[in-house]
């Protein structure tokens, strides 16, 4: 294959410059691909963006939009204790999933996250086969977390250039292939992902039950970490409340329609308030708090 060009330049390897520390597995996926992938690592934009502690606003939101896919749903129902505990998934899949873009050695977090998987399959209600590691339900769920980049610094920060975009998505391409799955679903440039993106709304995603629990309201949230139970308790139900209305007015108009969703002047207001406090506040947050844990055990490890 040709090389992949950097403007009018080509590395030796015929990979951007920066590429070659990826793993000689995670290169032979990208080369393989065709595909005009970016190097993923310090100084990258995903490197900068992705553990970004606002980004836990729309975790529920990355979850809503994952359960619409029928094959990610009809997992949760087969697998997993969703309806138990509904933020389970979420809570267990965070930091392996930040995992793969900065731990030391992420090609094995991507293959440890990809190999979760291979027993969650089966048959849905309707009769449709169904496994987590088919290539375009994996992807359809890497997907919701670049774009959820996206909305996060749209929501509450500088929104990103059409130029820092592509660039996001050419790391995409890297941050992907460290799992170890095939590429055959992956747009090849960020104009080609947009309409990857409507695709999904018109033709495959659907108002799943899943789904539907947390676009509503979620009960029985356990306590972070840091907080004792007996503190948790009347700021839980509170967080039941407000996630899910965070998710309702952020979610693309297509989600809110299918589950009926309808977003009044008033809730506009409210997340216009809400998202602004946040961009006028987080600069007062200390920088040890700004980023993911996983993040910040990444930059010591290197230093």
């Amino acid at each position: 294959m040709a090389g992949i060009s950097v403007g009018n330049r080509e590395s030796r390897s015929g990979l951007r410059p920066g590429l070659e520390i990826e793993s000689e597995e995670t290169l032979a996926r990208i080369t393989g691909s065709g595909l005009d992938a970016a190097p993923l690592g310090p100084g990258s934009l995903t490197w900068k963006y992705f553990g970004d502690m606002r980004g836990n606003l729309l975790a529920l939101r990355a979850g809503v939009l994952q359960g619409m896919h029928p094959a990610i749903a009809a997992g949760l129902i087969d697998h997993s204790d969703f309806f138990e505990n509904p933020l389970g998934r979420l809570a267990r899949s965070a930091g392996p999933i930040v995992g793969v873009v900065y731990d030391r050695d992420p090609a094995a977090t991507g293959s440890w996250v990809r190999d979760q998987h291979p027993e969650i399959r089966g048959t849905d209600a309707r009769g449709r086969s169904y496994h987590a590691l088919d290539p375009d339900t994996y992807y359809w769920a890497h997907a919701t977390f670049f774009e959820g980049m996206i909305r996060t610094r749209e929501f509450f920060d500088r929104p990103l250039t059409r130029a820092e975009k592509e660039q996001l998505f050419r790391e995409s391409i890297t941050w992907y292939a460290r799992y170890g799955v095939s590429m055959r679903p992956v747009p090849e440039d960020y104009s080609a992902f947009e309409r990857y993106w409507q695709r999904m709304f018109d033709e495959v995603l659907e108002p799943t039950r899943p789904a539907g629990e947390w676009v509503r309201r979620v009960r029985g949230i356990p306590a972070p970490p840091a907080w004792p139970d007996l503190a948790w308790r009347p700021v839980g139900p509170l967080v039941g409340i407000a996630g899910p209305w965070l998710t309702r007015v952020t979610l693309p108009e297509a989600a809110r329609q299918m589950f009926g969703c309808e977003i009044s002047r008033r809730d506009r207001l409210a997340f216009d308030a809400f998202r602004k406090s946040v961009r006028a506040t987080w600069r007062l947050v200390p920088s040890r708090f700004r980023m993911q844990p996983r993040v910040g055990a990444a930059a010591g490890a290197d230093s």
